[in-house]
C-alpha cells in the first residue's frame, strides 16, 4: 500500500463514517471529498470537480425535472388512481395490484414520487377493506424498489453501472437491458409477499393511538386552524413597530403565530383620512404579502395575520396596542395554499429537539417553518408553544412553504415527517397533463430506439416540460434533489482517486484471489453481498459509485465480460428492503404503518437473499461470461 494509497482509502472510510452516523448531510461530506482530494493532491481540480459535468448527473438532474412535470399536471396521481381502482378489498388481491402497479410506475418515475403519489390512496384503500396499512405499505415501498430495477431511467444506480461500461470503452445497458432480470425480480417479490411476506408484516388495527395519514386540508379542519385565525393591525405607537417577528415575543408569551404580514401599498394619510371620514372601510384597503424572514421588520398599519386563541389574541392586541380585526376568507390562504401548507412532524428517540423548547433549537430561524401546535399522546392539554420542553414521540404541526417541509424529510436524525403532505394537493396544471403525457412517451421514445443519447433526451424532455408550461423553472429547480445530485458528483471523484491511485485494482484482485478460485459466480455473489450490505446503511447511488468500478475491474481480472458484474451491482443497490433507512420510500411509509425497525428486517432479509439466487441463476444466462 502506498501513501496515496492510504490517503484514498482513509478519505473513503471517513466519508463512510459520516455517512451511516449522519453527523454531517451527505452532500456536504461529498463535497467534503471532493476538497480533499484536491488539497492531497490526489486529484487534480479538473478531475476533482469532472463528477459535476458527468452525464450521469445531467441525466438524472434532467430526469428529476421530468418526474416534477409529471407530478405537478397530476399524470402520475390519475395512473396511479386509475390503477388501484381495480384493486377491490380483498387483502391478497390488494398486494398483488399494488406491487405491480407500483413496479409499472417505477420503472419510469422516481420511487420516492412513485410512492408519494400512490401512500394516500393506499390508506384509504385500507380503510375501506378494513386492513391495517401495515398490511400494505411495506409492500407497497419494496414493489418501487423492484420496479426501479426493471429499466435504464429506474434509479440512479442503473445509469451510473452503464456509464461505467462508457468510461471503459464498452456498449452501455439499453432502456430495456435490465428489463429480464427487473421481471424475474418483480414475479419473486411479489410471490413472495402473497405467500410469505403478508404473514410476517404486523397488524396494528387495535393500536388507535398508532400515526395515521391525513390530507393538509383534514389537518387544517381537525385542527379547527380557520377558527383560529384573527387580524391585528399595527397602530401608531405600537411597541411593535420596527421589531423583528423573532423578537416581538407573541408565540413565546402569548401563544399566538404570525402566518402571514399584508403591507399596505397606500400613502399613510389616505389610511388617517379612512380612519377619521368613516368613508373608507380600512379593512378594504389595498394590501400584499410580506415575505417572513428572519430580517422582516413590522410597519405601522401592517396587518398580521395570526393564529391564536381569541383571549390570547385579544391579550397581545391590548399589549403591544394593535387593533383586532376579523379574519377573512382569503386568509385561509395563508394556512394552505400551493406554495405553503402544513404536516405533522413527529419526534424519534434519537431526535436533537428532545429536553429543548422551539426557542432553545430557535426552530422558526433555523427550518423556516412555524410551529402552530404541539401534540403530547396521552396528554389532552394545551402545551405552550414558549416554554414546553420536547419529548419523544411529540407531534408538532408546522406551517410554512413545502419546500422547507421537504428538508425536515430529509433530517431522519431529527424528525419524521406524516406522510407525503405536499403530495396531496391538487396537481395545479391539470389541463397540462396530456402534454406532459405526449413528452413522457416522446422521451421514452427516443431512449429506447436510441436516436438520441440517454442523456440528451431526458434533457429535451425537461427544457420541453418548463417550455410547454407544464411546471416553471422555479418549479423545476424545487423538483431536482440537489443533495442526490451533489453526491453523485462528489463521489465520482472518490472513485476516480480509487481508480488512479490503485485503490480499485487492489481490492477486485483480492476479491478474485479469494473467491475467483471457486468462479466467476462466487465473485459476483461477493459483490452483491457487499453492495447490498452497503446499501442498507448507505444511499444506493453512493454505494454504486464505490462498487461499480470494483466490479469493473474484477471482470476484467478474471477475463469475462463485466456487464453480468456491473447489472449484479446496480440489481444488489435496488434491493434496500431490510431497515427503514435503506431506501426513502421505507422512511416514507414507516410512521403510516406504524412499522418497527424489525419489521422491515424480517420481511427484507429473506427477499435480499431470493435475489442474489435469482441473480446468480440468470445474470449469466442474460449476460454470459
Amino acid at each position: 500500500m502506498t501513501l496515496e494509497m492510504w490517503l484514498v482509502t482513509g478519505i473513503l472510510v471517513a466519508a463512510i463514517i459520516l455517512f451511516i452516523s449522519e453527523k454531517m448531510r451527505v452532500d456536504v461530506v461529498a463535497l467534503g471529498v471532493v476538497v480533499l482530494l484536491m488539497l492531497t493532491g490526489l486529484l487534480t481540480t479538473s478531475e476533482a470537480l469532472a463528477g459535476f459535468s458527468s452525464t450521469a448527473v445531467l441525466t438524472i438532474g434532467a430526469l428529476f425535472v421530468v418526474g416534477g412535470g409529471v407530478m405537478n399536471t397530476g399524470l402520475a396521481g390519475a395512473i396511479g388512481r386509475r390503477i388501484l381502482s381495480i384493486s377491490g378489498t380483498d387483502e391478497l388481491r390488494l398486494i398483488f395490484v399494488l406491487m405491480t402497479a407500483v413496479a409499472l410506475l417505477s420503472g419510469f418515475m422516481s420511487d420516492t414520487g412513485t410512492v408519494a403519489i400512490l401512500l394516500p390512496a393506499v390508506i384509504m384503500l385500507a380503510k375501506n377493506a378494513k386492513i391495517s396499512p401495515a398490511k400494505l405499505l411495506i409492500p407497497l415501498s419494496f414493489g418501487s424498489l423492484l420496479g426501479g430495477a426493471s429499466t435504464l431511467i429506474g434509479t440512479p444506480p442503473n445509469i451510473i453501472v452503464s456509464d461505467v461500461l462508457v468510461a471503459n470503452g464498452y456498449e452501455p445497458f439499453g432502456f430495456f437491458s435490465f428489463t429480464p432480470m427487473g421481471l424475474i425480480l418483480i414475479v419473486a417479490g411479489i410471490a413472495f409477499m402473497l405467500l410469505v411476506g403478508r404473514r410476517l408484516l404486523p397488524d396494528r388495527r387495535q393500536q388507535v393511538d398508532a400515526p395515521r395519514v391525513v390530507t393538509p386540508k383534514e389537518l387544517v379542519e381537525e385542527y379547527e386552524l380557520p377558527d383560529q385565525l384573527m387580524r391585528l393591525r399595527v397602530r401608531r405607537g405600537s411597541g411593535l413597530i420596527g421589531k423583528k417577528v423573532t423578537e416581538t415575543g407573541l408565540g413565546r408569551d402569548f401563544n399566538v403565530t404570525v402566518l402571514k404580514i399584508m403591507r399596505l401599498t397606500h400613502p399613510r394619510q389616505t389610511f388617517d383620512f379612512a380612519l377619521t371620514q368613516r368613508k373608507v372601510d380600512p379593512a378594504k384597503l389595498k394590501a400584499e404579502p410580506v415575505l417572513i424572514d428572519e430580517g422582516t421588520a413590522i410597519q405601522l398599519d401592517d396587518i398580521l395575520i395570526v393564529k391564536g386563541e381569541p383571549d390570547d389574541i385579544a391579550h397581545a392586541a391590548a399589549r403591544w396596542n394593535l387593533g383586532v380585526l376579523p379574519a377573512k376568507p382569503k386568509d385561509e390562504k395563508a394556512l394552505l395554499s400551493r406554495e405553503v401548507g402544513v404536516a405533522e412532524v413527529v419526534l424519534p428517540r434519537r431526535s436533537r429537539l428532545i429536553g429543548k423548547t422551539l426557542a432553545e433549537v430557535r426552530f422558526g430561524t433555523v427550518y423556516k417553518l412555524t410551529v402552530l401546535n404541539i401534540n403530547r399522546p396521552g396528554t389532552e392539554e394545551k402545551l405552550n408553544l414558549g416554554d414546553t420542553k420536547l419529548r419523544f414521540g411529540d407531534v408538532l404541526l408546522v406551517q410554512g412553504p413545502w419546500d422547507r417541509i421537504a428538508v425536515l424529510k430529509e433530517n431522519r436524525r431529527d424528525f419524521v415527517v406524516m406522510g407525503q403532505p405536499e403530495a396531496m394537493i391538487e396537481a395545479p396544471r391539470k389541463e397540462k397533463a396530456n402534454v406532459a403525457l405526449v413528452i413522457l412517451a416522446g422521451m421514452l421514445v427516443l431512449m429506447i430506439t436510441g436516436l438520441t443519447s440517454l442523456t440528451a433526451a431526458a434533457m429535451l424532455a425537461g427544457l420541453a416540460m418548463v417550455v410547454t408550461g407544464c411546471l416553471t423553472m422555479d418549479e423545476a429547480y424545487g423538483f431536482i434533489d440537489w443533495r442526490s445530485l451533489f453526491l453523485i458528483a462528489g463521489m465520482i471523484p472518490l472513485s476516480t482517486a480509487m481508480e488512479k491511485v490503485g485503490v480499485v485494482d487492489a481490492v477486485s484482485q483480492g476479491m478474485v484471489d479469494s473467491l475467483g478460485v471457486i468462479g466467476p459466480l462466487a465473485v459476483m455473489a461477493g459483490l452483491f453481498l457487499l453492495t447490498s450490505g452497503f446499501t442498507q446503511v448507505l444511499s444506493n447511488t453512493a454505494t454504486t459509485v464505490i462498487v461499480a468500478p470494483l466490479a469493473f475491474a474484477a471482470a476484467v481480472e478474471l477475463g469475462v465480460q463485466p456487464h453480468a458484474f456491473l447489472m449484479a451491482v446496480a440489481v444488489a443497490a435496488s434491493m434496500a428492503f431490510v431497515t427503514p433507512v435503506a431506501s426513502p420510500t421505507n422512511t416514507l411509509v414507516m410512521g403510516a404503518g406504524d412499522y418497527r425497525f424489525s419489521d422491515y428486517a424480517k420481511v427484507g432479509l429473506p427477499m435480499v437473499l431470493i435475489s442474489l439466487v435469482l441473480a446468480l441463476l440468470f445474470l449469466p444466462l442474460l449476460f454470459p461470461f
